[in-house]
């Protein structure tokens, strides 16, 4: 017990230490807490909003509608 840590949270059964980060803050948010294990120039820091998944994409809203449609259709009712 107490040694699981990282973006899949503490896995404690304590759902306030979840976004618990490796200098061992807990942040509010789930932004501050992804900027936390975000390596030094791998990639841009997230900014406080959240962006729209299928904004760079053109016709991944279409096809994400499609295959949940499935999921929400009478199969899985």
């Amino acid at each position: 017990c107490g040694q699981v840590r990282g973006l899949c949270g503490t896995f404690n059964g304590d759902q306030r230490d979840e976004f618990t980060t490796p200098e061992g803050d807990v942040e509010p948010g789930v932004t501050a807490f992804a900027n936390a294990f975000r390596a030094a120039g791998a990639c841009p820091a997230l900014s406080p909003g959240i962006p729209d998944p299928c904004g760079g994409f053109p016709g991944s809203r279409e096809r994400a509608e499609a295959a949940c449609a499935v999921l929400m259709g009478p199969a899985f009712q």
